[in-house]
């Protein structure tokens, strides 16, 4: 019986240290989140710009992309909903026609392999970059010229 009891009173001593510690990290973790500045968070610091909704081409590409302006640097942003399949070779352009239908050089820019299939992320847009000539957000397959999806920016 004793056994039991010195069993019971250690689970309770364990419990209420798990609880502690618990509401110890919880505390600390939105203690830490509350005291960041603004521009740490980039949907409270950026203003939009543009902004538009994903349109499925070969692949289906869901979510939205928006050009935002973040302390005198511009992005491209992906949405949190944001998704489209895996494939090889993914890059996010901004291109200059609304639908686009070719990937002549001239007719878009670069801003890097698509970093995550799904999720938030953002793309920076070159200083040299006048984005009010691009009209679309694009996810381009390079290796097969194939459009996964396009978001036109209005």
């Amino acid at each position: 019986m004793k056994l039991i009891q010195r069993s019971q009173k250690s689970f309770a001593t364990l419990g209420l240290a798990a609880l502690m510690t618990l509401g110890s990290v919880g505390g600390l973790a939105t203690n830490s989140l509350a005291s960041l500045p603004a521009s740490a968070n980039p949907a409270i610091a950026a203003s939009t710009e543009v902004s538009g909704d994903f349109t499925d081409v070969a692949h289906t590409t869901t979510g939205s992309a928006r050009i935002v302006t973040d302390d005198d640097a511009r992005y491209l942003e992906l949405s949190e909903d944001f998704g489209t399949d895996s494939g090889p070779d993914l890059f996010v352009l901004l291109h200059r026609s609304e639908t686009p239908d070719s990937y002549d050089e001239s007719e878009y820019v670069s801003l890097g392999m698509l970093e995550q299939v799904s999720g938030t992320q953002r793309y920076l847009i070159p200083d040299d970059v006048e984005v009010e000539d691009f009209r679309s957000a694009v996810i381009w397959c390079r290796e097969f010229n194939v459009t996964f999806g396009f978001a036109a920016l209005q």
